[in-house]
């Protein structure tokens, strides 16, 4: 599951992403969230705290270890970044809005008809 994969990365408080190149707009980006789309559904993001250069010359995007889940949103799998306007971006989901035990079809269903 991602939360897991997220907290066996931590540390620190901090998640470390590698990306081949550096955004264009990576001083735009700080503060902003990284989104993660499974099985074709945008189900959850991290908050993107800086960018550094690793020594193998690839780029670690640091982001903060609070995984916030979003209302599932239909998403077709792509490699490279997408920038999301605010008004584009799924709506963030409280703790009392999830349910660790739904199936992720059954979710991004529910989400595809507005009902999550």
């Amino acid at each position: 599951m991602l939360a897991a994969r997220i907290a066996e990365r931590a540390v620190g408080g901090e998640v470390r992403l590698t990306t081949r190149n550096r955004p264009k707009q990576a001083d735009a980006l700080i503060g902003g969230r990284l989104y993660f789309i499974i099985r074709h559904a945008m189900v959850a993001c991290v908050e993107i705290l800086r960018f550094e250069d690793s020594e193998d010359g690839r780029v670690d995007i640091v982001c903060a270890d609070a995984l916030m889940r979003v209302a599932a949103t239909p998403k077709r799998a792509h490699q490279g970044w997408r920038y999301l306007k605010s008004e584009d971006a799924p709506r963030l989901l409280g703790n009392d809005e999830v349910d660790d035990a739904l199936p992720p079809d059954l979710a991004r269903a529910l989400g595809d008809l507005s009902l999550l």
